[in-house]
């Protein structure tokens, strides 16, 4: 069997971005950039106020002070949108708003509350503000530099920049069509709940995980239900895939008498790349090509599913979505409760992880960790990484997991 890293290489080895496509500005959130924008003017146009105030010349005020100020001659008032009429000379002030240009001859903006607020003269008792608070012509973009490079993920900031230098759509990689198939007479979608009811058979959990888990990774789901366990049923559903990027099964990749997806695929002329992993949950994983479409072979226990999904299939969804960092880091947490395994395969098992005063990290286990147990999923934040080799780790010491949500560095109250 391959480590979950040898598996994860292969998987990745061959996967690419996407095709490209053009899109509306507000539609780009959340997409990658896949061509370089360059700016065609210069921001800020003009020297500019960074605040409400008075600009004069830092000469003018240079001795000014509560038991001396300076009083100046007001000559005008610009707002935001408007220009100056005239230069700033020895003297005299301008009544000045945020972002409105500076006028010729000042180099200060002195800010309201350090004034008596005076239009027609006005009275300055600070010099904090001497030579400051003007933003300078370009000093966040030049014209003719790149303002976002290729492969920048999308995000408010950057809708913010796109929209500055007048890029209304822009280039970004499309996004990965994922096809996605269940397997088994046991399983029944909801419309058949009442079977479940009656403990006939089970709702489909997985359909609806990995329709989350695809859309939460930037994919378009594309459900092809669930099969039966007769190979020509599953034949005709994973044709359906064609024109898909990626086609992602759940069970029916293990050994048993009616797992057929193997075999199905060897005679659509699929190769596996990958086939087992030492990994608990998930080691029943597969991985190869179904003619141009790569195919990922996850098992059906609800919790194997997710950890697999996690491990192999978000990475893959990020890379054709152009994203260049692609695993979550694993951070260092100290064992609140000693852990123990048994088999000697590297373990993902669900824990909460808790972020101390002093900014390390604890984690504890969400409670009993079958890959059956769907709600230890539901309660965790993290998998806490046991490798093969620590088959007792007691409490105390530090191993490492994997955030799977920013819940750990959350607060309900706000703190530096």
């Amino acid at each position: 069997m391959l480590s979950v890293a040898e598996a994860s290489a292969r998987i990745l080895a061959d996967v690419r971005p996407l095709s490209v496509e053009r899109v509306a500005l507000l539609d780009a959130a959340g997409r990658v950039l896949a061509t370089p924008v360059v700016s065609p003017l210069t921001i800020p146009a003009w020297d500019n106020a960074a605040m409400d105030g008075y600009a004069v010349r830092g000469d003018d005020i240079a001795g000014a002070s509560a038991e001396s100020p300076v009083t100046l001659t007001v000559i005008e008032s610009v707002a935001a949108g408007a220009f100056p009429s005239q230069p700033v000379r020895p003297g005299t002030a301008v009544r000045i708003m945020t972002g409105a240009p500076i006028p010729p001859g000042a180099d200060t903006v002195v800010r309201v509350e350090d004034t008596d607020g005076g239009t027609a003269q006005v009275t300055i008792r600070s010099t904090r503000d001497l030579r400051r608070n003007v933003r300078g012509r370009g000093e966040d973009i030049a014209r003719g530099t790149v303002v976002l490079e290729r492969g920048t993920p999308i995000g408010a900031a950057q809708i913010g920049v796109l929209a500055s230098v007048g890029a209304s759509s822009v280039d970004v990689y499309r996004r990965p069509r994922v096809a996605f198939l269940g397997s088994g007479d046991e399983i029944v979608d909801l419309d058949r709940f009442n079977e479940a009811i009656d403990g006939r058979k089970v709702v489909t959990s997985n359909s609806y995980t990995l329709h989350a888990m695809i859309r939460t990774a930037g994919g378009e789901p594309v459900n092809l239900g669930v099969a039966r366990d007769d190979p020509a049923d599953l034949r005709e559903r994973l044709e359906r895939a064609a024109g898909c990027d990626l086609v992602i099964t759940s069970a029916g990749i293990s050994a048993g008498e009616a797992d057929y997806i193997r075999a199905v695929l060897a005679e659509m002329g699929v190769e596996l790349t990958v086939w087992k992993v030492r990994m608990r949950p998930g080691a029943p994983l597969g991985f190869g090509w179904l003619r141009d479409m790569p195919w990922l072979g996850l098992p059906g226990n609800p919790v194997s599913t997710m950890v697999t999904f996690e491990l192999f299939a978000r990475p893959m969804l990020r890379r054709m979505l152009g994203h260049t960092l692609l695993f979550r880091r694993a951070v260092p947490v100290t064992l609140e409760e000693p852990v123990s395994i048994g088999a000697r395969l590297t373990h993902f098992l669900r824990a909460i992880v808790t972020v101390r005063d002093d900014g390390t990290m604890t984690a504890r286990l969400t409670g009993p960790q079958g890959s059956g147990i769907l709600t230890s999923m539901a309660r965790a934040n993290a998998l806490l990484v046991v490798p093969e080799d620590r088959q007792q780790v007691p409490a105390g010491e530090v191993l490492h997991a994997i955030l799977l949500t920013d819940d750990a560095y959350l607060t309900n109250q706000f703190s530096l």
